[in-house]
């Protein structure tokens, strides 16, 4: 049975907050295919509610305001983003699921959108930030909340919700907090002790004894078979979806997680200090950080304690062992060495060939948690050898386990329209799977079809078990982009010439020089960048550019080009043959300016603060893309110098798609007359700009297949802002 609380917290809460409590840690993920619309809206209504309290009571556990402030982990911004990001989230995806068409506190709503991914282990981000207070942000927090209750009180309801659905939106919200429940502990269990304070729902296992001895014990292989249709009950993120299937040979593996206790022989024999068992990364990070032990020990006089997430306790060398995959890859070329064996940690496919025979319930169809997962029983991990599957333990729950598969999609993966960012950033052979779940895993995440992926550097509450098999372990060397519309682009900006027609983003990086002649060419913004190619351009004559696009799909692109001077790319011939192509930046003698810039990921209608005093802004094929053009014409000269240049370009297909058409710019009859987007674009930016070129039309071509392509014409126009 789960565990209760403790006599300690019961005094300090009566019976009430005690079943609140209790209920806050049982809640499950919806299922989305069966009941009423009206049952099924007050599920989710009610799902939504827990979801938020706890995310609230997570964060109680800071012991003062002045903690959210502090920036325990390099690679993460302070915890008052992510207190402010997991509201401003539901915000941003309504807007973009076109179920809202109004902001709530738009300043909050770009600055806490994107958060600081955790590229490099030396990558020590600097940058500064003008946090709003604490209660500023829960304040906005009460608002979301009332907001979207309102909305899924009001909203039309269809059964089955599937993801084409707009509840999925709501669904994507709750379960993207949740994510954050997990990222934000980390980051509170790195904070100084004395910032933090114990409260009675994370509670902490109190059951710790001699470690368990660990043995490898065989696992009969057999076919895997992974991957959701869209008609799944259960929400899920996109790279759930698709197919994927894999013949997994006979192996062994550990009867345990490796214990804190295991991990220590590592420890004592000099593991950190011996090249010979690191990868290059590996080592590298390890030179960097200077690690000799775990991250969560604390090595004292007489030995080491324990950081949990709000205590320090005595070691609990039963407790599994929490490393990144770094250092439990290191761990198992040690332990290969000693034994003579082909130690490794278990691919993803062996993980699952591990779980499915074994029968575990998958959630939220359990009658209890099967394992320290879901918050059934403490805020921390427990025992290795508390919770047993068959003959191993902890196939599921009390620490996340770490494989050796870098993330990709399955056949037929498809990016959700919503959240085009989530999966596809991570499939660059440097994110690799976690399984399992750890104690803190809820919702999405405590089911079995969830795959989440970190850089191999990066902590979450994982650990490890390991694996002796012969089968070779198939890594990507190469990652080609597959997705059409981002491939289409990369061929754009990258690719042949077709029909005679010049590369549309060289030209307008040359049309731009031809207009700023003697002008000062100190920063230039690229603004709808997609995969980059002008932006590198108008590197070759500015001492900076920005480069920013909504769209993560596409500017990961453009980030790939920079880190690696390299990108790959799939493209369609015809049905199901494709053609494979590599792109580098020494093929356009693009490599030396790749230091002049900076790409973000932004919304063109909502920048932060940070992103003016431009001597060039280049917009192209942007302004009929945007869900308020308005808004963005009659502010841009905000962020541009006085006497600098805006050049726009675009075909002005207006579609209702993309623009609500109260906001088209043009292509509409006004007073009974028709009103062009040139005219348009003049009435709006007239208060601030003077035209200093008549408008041409550019050509650009974009190749679907082998024999199908889109021509198109691109008005140009060229502004200097004079007030």
């Amino acid at each position: 049975m789960p565990n209760p609380l403790d006599a300690h917290s019961k005094k300090l809460i009566g019976q009430k907050e005690e079943e609140r409590i209790m209920e806050l840690r049982n809640t499950r993920t919806i299922i989305l295919n069966t009941g009423t619309s009206e049952e099924k809206r007050e599920e989710i209504r009610n799902y939504f509610h827990q979801t938020f309290s706890i995310d609230e009571q997570l964060y109680d556990t800071l012991a003062r305001d002045e903690a959210f402030y502090l920036r325990p982990e390099p690679l993460r911004h302070p915890l008052i983003f992510y207190l402010g990001h997991t509201a401003v989230f539901y915000i941003n995806k309504l807007i973009i699921a076109k179920i809202i068409d109004r902001r709530i506190n738009p300043k909050f709503e770009s600055m806490f959108a994107v958060g600081v991914d955790e590229m490099s282990w030396d990558d020590l981000d600097g940058s500064h930030y003008d946090w709003p207070t604490v209660d500023a942000v829960k304040d906005y927090r009460d608002k979301v909340r009332e907001f979207v209750d309102d909305l899924i009180r009001t909203l039309p309801l269809k059964i089955p919700i599937t993801w084409d659905n707009p509840f999925w939106a709501f669904m994507m919200g709750i379960e993207h907090q949740r994510i954050h429940l997990e990222t934000s502990s980390v980051i509170i269990r790195r904070l100084p002790i004395e910032e933090v304070r114990q409260l009675p729902l994370w509670d902490i296992c109190p059951e710790t004894g001699p470690a368990p001895i660990n043995e490898l014990l065989p696992v009969a292989g057999g076919k895997v078979v992974l991957g959701k249709s869209k008609e799944h009950p259960l929400y899920g993120w996109d790279n759930e979806f698709g197919h994927h299937e894999f013949d997994v040979w006979d192996f062994s593996a550990g009867k345990y997680l490796v214990s804190n206790r295991e991990y220590l022989n590592f420890v004592e024999e000099r593991g950190y200090e011996q090249e010979a068992f690191w990868t290059e990364e590996g080592w590298n990070w390890v030179s960097f950080t200077k690690a000799r032990h775990p991250l969560f020990w604390i090595k004292t006089e007489t030995g080491y304690r324990f950081r949990t997430m709000t205590q320090i306790i005595d070691m609990p060398w039963d407790w599994p062992a929490e490393v990144n995959y770094l250092e439990a890859k290191a761990f198992c070329n040690w332990l290969g060495q000693k034994r003579s064996k082909k130690i490794r940690l278990p691919t993803e496919d062996e993980w699952y060939r591990l779980r499915d025979l074994h029968d575990i319930p998958d959630q939220p169809s359990w009658d209890e948690a099967p394992g320290n997962i879901n918050l059934g029983y403490w805020a921390s991990s427990c025992p290795v050898n508390r919770f047993r599957f068959g003959d191993f333990y902890d196939i599921i729950g009390n620490a996340w386990q770490w494989t050796e598969t870098p993330i990709t999609g399955f056949d037929g993966f498809d990016v959700h329209p919503y959240y085009d960012d989530f999966s596809t950033p991570t499939f660059d052979t440097r994110h690799n799977l976690i399984k399992g779940g750890s104690w803190l895993s809820t919702g999405n995440e405590a089911t079995r079809d969830s795959r989440y992926a970190f850089r191999r550097h990066f902590f979450q509450h994982a650990g490890f078990r390991y694996v002796e098999s012969e089968q070779p372990v198939e890594l990507p060397q190469a990652m080609y982009e597959t997705d059409e519309a981002v491939s289409q682009y990369c061929e754009a900006h990258y690719g042949q010439k077709y029909f005679d027609v010049e590369n549309f983003s060289v030209r307008c990086a040359k049309l731009c020089m031809e207009h700023m002649k003697d002008r000062p060419r100190k920063r230039a913004l690229d603004l709808g960048c997609a995969v980059g190619r002008a932006t590198f351009e108008l590197a070759k004559n500015f001492d900076f550019v920005n480069g920013l696009d909504f769209s993560a799909r596409f500017i990961r692109i453009a980030f790939q080009l920079q880190e690696k001077g390299v990108t790959r790319y799939a493209l369609v011939e015809e049905g199901d043959i494709v053609s494979y192509h590599e792109k580098q930046l020494t093929d356009f003698g693009l490599e030396h300016v790749k230091d002049r810039i900076e790409f973000f990921q932004a919304d063109a209608t909502n920048l932060k603060p940070q992103f003016s005093h431009y001597d060039l802004i280049l917009a192209a094929n942007l302004i009929d893309r945007l869900y308020d053009p308005k808004k963005f014409l009659t502010t841009i000269h905000e962020r541009l110098n006085k006497g600098g240049v805006l050049v726009l370009a675009s075909p002005y297909t207006w579609l209702e798609e993309f623009t609500n058409k109260e906001n088209w710019v043009g292509g509409i009859r006004k007073d009974g007359e028709p009103y062009t987007t040139l005219e348009g674009l003049r009435d709006l930016l007239g208060a601030h700009f003077r035209m200093i070129d008549e408008p041409r039309d550019i050509e650009f071509v974009i190749r679907e297949t082998g024999r199908k392509f889109q021509h198109t014409l691109s008005q140009l126009t060229v502004w200097e802002r004079v007030s």
